[in-house]
């Protein structure tokens, strides 16, 4: 594998990032975009564990509202301040 499952998770974390608030994202739209950039050398297992990895580590959560999908957490009223 040429690519590291962190590659793959910095990656996936850019693009969730990017359409926070516009977009909600599932697991199948980060499989498709890292097939698009990075071709057969990312497989469907290498993906599941990035996303694992973004879980796992805090800087992404599952959101369940209206399907399940890959969102940034949220930050409460007070954190903002």
């Amino acid at each position: 594998m040429a690519v590291s499952v962190e590659q793959l998770a910095d990656e996936m974390f850019a693009i969730v990032e990017e359409s926070a608030g516009k977009r909600k994202l599932k697991a199948g739209d980060l499989q498709k975009a890292m097939a698009a950039k990075h071709g057969d050398e990312v497989s469907r297992k290498d993906v599941k564990a990035g996303i694992k990895l973004l879980i796992d580590s805090g800087r992404c959560v599952y959101g369940y509202f209206g399907g399940s999908s890959i969102e940034l957490p949220r930050t409460e009223g007070a954190a903002n301040e």
